[in-house]
Formats: structure tokens, sequence, C-alpha cells
């Protein structure tokens, strides 16, 4: 099997896709980025736990960045063992330090935040998001984010040096921050250095497990490596996250793998999870 047959990353375009914050959230990309279930995610938010932004036209649930902090801290919870009642108690707890209403948060009309705008003039690709970002930056808001979306223009751009020295930036601000350890990987990945692509590929598949996009990426490393066995496995880690889409190509590559191997067994339906 030919390496160029292996490395070909699911979803559209996704070998060429950096992770960036995004200014707004489906209830589906909540869910498989912070491995939660969408009763949960939906039940939260009718209960005031979590407060969406406002449904798109199809009347879908959105969230904004700023809930994400709610949702990373339900991960955090959940990674030292607390079960999702206790995580509940918890995030009811912080809401009721607020007391306009229990339960609710009752936004402010405020005019948006240098990082809110930035997000937003980014996704218009506008240049003055750069500009917006640093003016975050120097505010102190939402720095380690504001650090990774400058990294995602700057390689847009093909200034790899100053999108690695962003990254960078943004872990040193928040050693845990999923899509800087992601894009670092994936930077050293087309530089050919596997050990650190490997390296931070492990870490972000680490702090968000149900990422197929981290454990695909894995699964190629251990392809090109020639450890097979552990190719197949990352990848059928990866495939338990996937959409429908993704699933395809992943069984794709698997079975390129495997019949490289001389391993004519398919991957098992049995046990797999595919997302509703």
């Amino acid at each position: 099997m030919l390496m160029s047959e292996i490395v070909s990353f699911p979803g559209e375009g996704a070998s060429k896709k950096l992770e960036r914050v995004q200014s707004t959230y489906t209830v589906r990309e909540i869910s498989r980025q912070f491995g939660l279930s969408e009763h949960f995610i939906r039940r939260w938010t009718r209960e005031g736990l979590v407060r969406a932004a406002e449904p798109d036209e199809t009347g879908e649930l959105r969230f904004d960045f700023q809930a994400l902090t709610q949702f990373r801290r339900a991960r955090e919870l959940r990674s030292r063992g607390l079960s999702m009642r206790q995580i509940e108690a918890e995030l009811n707890g912080q809401l009721n330090l607020f007391p306009e209403r229990k339960g609710i948060l009752i936004p402010l009309p405020i005019r948006m935040s240098p990082f809110e705008e930035a997000l937003i003039l980014h996704e218009q690709n506008d240049p003055r998001a750069d500009a917006m970002y640093r003016r975050a930056i120097e505010e102190g808001e939402c720095v380690p984010d504001a650090y990774c979306n400058l990294g995602i223009m700057a390689y847009e751009k093909n200034d790899i040096p100053k999108a690695f020295d962003h990254f960078t930036r943004s872990l040193q601000h928040n050693e845990r921050h999923f899509e800087s350890h992601f894009n670092l990987g994936h930077i050293y990945f087309e530089a050919g250095d596997l050990r650190l692509a490997r390296l931070h590929y492990d870490f972000a598949a680490a702090i968000e497990p149900c990422s197929a996009s981290a454990h695909f990426n894995l699964g190629l490393i251990d392809a090109m490596e020639g450890d097979t066995p552990a190719a197949v496995a990352s990848l059928n880690r990866a495939r338990r996250y996937a959409t429908e889409e993704e699933i395809g190509q992943i069984d794709e590559t698997l079975a390129g793998l495997q019949k490289n191997a001389g391993d004519p067994g398919a991957p098992s339906e049995a046990g797999v999870k595919k997302d509703a």
C-alpha cells in the first residue's frame, strides 16, 4: 500500500484544516468536542446551567464561545472522576453566585468585546480581525483563544514561523488548549517531524478524548512508522466518534492498512458508537 493512500484525513479538506475557536457551536459540535451527550447539553440549557446564544434560522440551539467555559469546566470535573450528578451540582453552585434569578443567567445589554468582534470579523475574512485579536490580548480577554486564532490567520498566509509562535504563546497561557495542541501537531506533521506531531496529537486526544481528528492523525503516524496494529486501534477510536461522512473515509483507510498487512478482516460494527 502506498503511503499516499494512507495520508488522507477524514472530512472534506480536513488534512489542510486547523482547529480554531469559533463564534458559535451547535449542540452536535459541543457533544463531539467535549464528549457530552446531546441529552445533557439540551437539559442543561433548559435548566439554565448553560446559556445558549440566539438559535439559527433553523431553530437549532447554538452556543457562543462564552458557553465553552461551562463545558470546559464540566470536562475538567469529569476528568477528576465526578459523576454527572456531581457535575450538575457544581455547575448549579456556580450559577447560584448570581442573585438575579436562581438557575438562570440574565445577559446584560453590553457592546461586543474585542474578542467577540474579532471572531465575527474573522468569520467574514475581514483583515481587521488581526488587530481586534491583538486588542483582546492587550486587554487580557480570552488570551489563549486569541493567540490560537492569530496562528490560524498566519498559517493561512503560509507564515509558518509566526503561526508556530502564536500557537506556543497560546499554550503558555493555557497548557491544555486543545486547538493549539492540535494545530502544532499538524504543523509538525507537515514538516515531517512525526515525534513532535505525535506529542501534540497525544495531548489533544487526552484533552478531547472524543476528537475523531486527533485519533485519526495518531493512526496516520502509527501507519507511517510501520505499526499497523497501533494504527488500526487509533483509527477505530476515530471511527467511534466520527460522523457518517467521516466513517466511510476511515473505513477506506482501515481496509487499506489491513490489506497491506495481509489481514482480510473488516472493521466490525459491534460496539461502534455513532453520532446520533
